[in-house]
């Protein structure tokens, strides 16, 4: 396929998310796994390892993809690595009992590369104990990689690299194509959807639908509910709307 006519816009959308890696080393190949399939936006979470973009083991292992590691950005928190993102989906070989819908990466991608108004996110957890449920249950999709049952662990450069690969099929036009109905108006963020669940969670509390002492699994399903919407910015702003009076027949 000439270059010119490869869809660029998901290369520049997509964004990888590494959660309190351990070894500087696999940050690295992290680095390459991406830059091979032309990504470039790394983003990591409170790295367990010292000065990760400098370590020479990582930069070893990003062996000739020094500018994606060099330029990774370093955080404190999940919220500040998906900010202004408007999808995020989280990679993991275990299933949660409160996990957003779970789909493989070649689904994911001819999503993310179908639809030009989303902001994706790939979120990857450290290399022993993955990524932790409150992560999960605040993203779109979980992704499980189909693999050996017998032996289904890959390491972290291994998956974003499956995960870059299926992107960048996608993005060439050799993907899944989008399946359903897509957005009519503008995906709705990150920072829209929490503040919907936590508006919509007060007021439930407020009619007595949710006791706030023993609140169980009520707003993790709904969250689980939800994901599988694809929230657009209206639809959340109805939702407020709702929720908005409940609060007030309650005043």
């Amino acid at each position: 396929m000439n270059p010119s006519e490869i869809n660029m816009s998901l290369f520049n959308r997509l964004r990888f998310v590494l959660v309190e890696t351990s070894r500087a080393g696999n940050i690295g190949s992290v680095a390459r796994a991406m830059k091979t399939m032309g990504f470039s936006e790394l983003v990591l979470v409170a790295p367990r390892c010292d000065n990760p973009l400098t370590d020479p083991e990582a930069v070893a292992f990003a062996s000739g993809a020094g500018d994606v590691l060099a330029n990774a950005r370093i955080v404190d928190s999940i919220g500040e690595a998906l900010a202004g993102c408007n999808f995020a989906a989280a990679v993991s070989a275990r299933l949660r009992e409160f996990s957003p819908p779970v789909c493989s990466p070649r689904s994911l991608a001819g999503q993310v590369a179908g639809q030009e108004d989303l902001k994706p996110a790939l979120i990857l957890g450290n290399e022993r104990f993955g990524l932790p449920n409150q992560i999960v249950e605040q993203c779109n999709v979980l992704i499980n990689i189909p693999a050996n049952p017998a032996y289904s662990s890959l390491n972290l450069a291994q998956a974003a690299q499956v995960l870059a690969y299926e992107c960048r099929m996608a993005a060439q036009g050799e993907g899944q194509t989008r399946s359903g109905v897509g957005f009519q108006g503008v995906a709705a963020s990150r920072e829209q959807v929490e503040g919907m669940y936590a508006h919509l969670e007060e007021a439930l509390v407020a009619i007595g639908f949710l006791d706030a002492d023993n609140p169980k699994k009520l707003m993790p399903r709904l969250k689980r509910l939800f994901a599988r919407t694809q929230l657009e910015t209206e639809e959340v702003n109805i939702l407020r709307g709702i929720a908005r009076q409940m609060l007030r027949q309650r005043g």
